[in-house]
């Protein structure tokens, strides 16, 4: 990309994984506001159910992690936090329609095979017990390799997953130990081997780029080792570097950070091999290889996403989480439970919901969110489309988007964007790795806040 796009574009925007962003969440939003949601969300679309497990355990503390997590080895708090995330699912099971099935569990962290499989286990058979499931759900679970064995990895396919994530960030020694990550004891090649020795199961490899001592040929070497491994999926994330909210992330600005440029021209690297080798670049930093169900869905325009990533319209459902820190996505309210994970055993076990913030969307925010959703993944809108969607005229499309089509003429004269009259938006190949950008140019309430932002590249 040339440089002067690069310095145009590289500057503070939120990611989208939800709209608003969950720094727009408000504190005036308790339990009593979400049991009023969960059973609204029972008339609401979609009418699916997508449940997300949160463990903020990690017996390691990485120096990149943005997430909310902590170090402990405890069992015994593990075991108390397990059995209050148990207590919590029946709590929310009393108030959602029985014949609302399940399309989706994603279970994340923290590193949630930090807890011993029996733990694990024993949460899976609680939501099996509570919920009938669509014909072909995703149940997925986000894995650290180097706390893997093929034993273990046997139980959680027994368990009911189907799609694992691994978190590899990087595959050379140097990398891992400046950021204080753990390499798998095994070869990833062998640990996927294991995995797939099952039937109907899928594998994810996630990578971070912007990382101190990667560079271009560096990274590239992690990608075409990553093709030698075959994974279904693929995820270059960008570091996002948020020190104001992670200190801990200062220690990496001390070992050198790769500059925007660099960062690019990484992403831009992998990009090319990844797009010569059969997969399909899904929104920003996603890939699928072209048989995915990822792939094609976004041929047919039909791909979505929630916090916890990627998804098919067939698989999309209103998301309720559980345990610390989670956040529930529903139709017309974000939920998002207590952060600290003692306090939120504690609530639970009094038999009350732990929420400490959220946001209701009215319905001009909601017409916002579908439109940032389609440029986000499916890299095109159609204000016409949106309308009858929402049973309402385009001219009330471009209100609620506060719509001026000047605003958009910088990305069309750089080549990133293709109008079609006023009402159809598509974004280019070079557009991609400027999403973040053009979807906040339809964000009127960005310019109205002074929150704080990861920059685009």
């Amino acid at each position: 990309m040339p440089e002067n796009l690069i310095q145009k574009y590289n500057i503070p925007v939120p990611r989208y994984t939800s709209y608003p962003p969950a720094n727009f969440f408000y504190e005036n939003f308790g339990a009593d506001d979400y049991v009023k949601a969960i059973e609204a969300s029972n008339s609401e679309w979609p009418e699916n159910i997508s449940l997300y497990i949160h463990i903020p355990f990690c017996s390691k503390l990485c120096h990149f992690c943005g997430c909310n997590t902590q170090f402990t080895r405890d069992k015994e708090k593990m075991g108390r936090y397990v059995e209050a995330v148990k207590k919590e699912i029946r709590m929310v099971k009393r108030l959602l329609d029985p014949s609302r099935k399940v399309s989706q569990v994603h279970w994340g962290g923290g590193t949630p095979n930090t807890l011993p499989v029996e733990m694990i286990r024993g949460i899976m058979d609680v939501i099996h017990e509570n919920f009938s499931f669509i014909k072909r759900p995703e149940i997925a679970i986000e894995c650290h390799p180097a706390m893997l064995n093929e034993n273990y990895t046997g139980q959680l396919v027994l368990a009911g997953f189907n799609r694992f994530s691994l978190g590899i960030q990087d595959f050379r020694q140097e990398v891992l130990d400046n950021v204080n990550r753990d390499a798998p004891k095994r070869p990833v090649k062998e640990i996927v081997s294991w995995i797939r020795s099952f039937e109907n199961t899928s594998v994810n490899l996630d990578f971070i780029y912007g990382l101190p001592f990667q560079d271009e040929r560096t990274f590239s070497e992690t990608i075409e080792k990553a093709l030698e491994i075959s994974p279904d999926r693929l995820v270059t994330f960008s570091y996002a570097h948020v020190p104001w909210i992670k200190k801990a992330q200062k220690i990496l600005e001390k070992r050198g950070l790769p500059e925007a440029d660099e960062k690019l021209t990484m992403f831009e690297a992998g990009f090319k091999i990844l797009t010569e080798n059969g997969y399909t670049p899904i929104g920003l930093d996603h890939f699928a290889k072209d048989t995915d169900e990822l792939s094609i869905a976004l041929k047919n325009r039909k791909l979505h996403r929630n916090f916890q990533g990627y998804c098919t319209r067939e698989t999309t459902g209103q998301v309720y989480a559980f345990g610390s820190t989670g956040i529930s996505q529903l139709e017309s309210v974000y939920a998002q439970n207590e952060k600290k994970p003692d306090n939120y055993v504690e609530l639970i076990n009094q038999g009350k919901f732990t929420v400490e913030k959220g946001y209701h969307l009215n319905r001009s925010e909601k017409v916002i969110r579908h439109v940032i959703t389609e440029i986000m993944c499916n890299e095109f809108v159609s204000f016409e489309e949106t309308a009858a969607h929402f049973s309402i005229s385009t001219e009330e499309v471009k209100k609620a988007l506060n719509f001026d089509k000047s605003q958009f003429s910088g990305f069309v004269a750089d080549g990133l964007l293709e109008i079609e009259g006023d009402h159809n938006f598509k974004v280019s190949g070079s557009g991609r790795f400027f999403i973040r950008n053009i979807a906040a140019r339809f964000d009127p309430n960005l310019n109205k806040t002074n929150k704080q932002f990861s920059k685009a590249l």
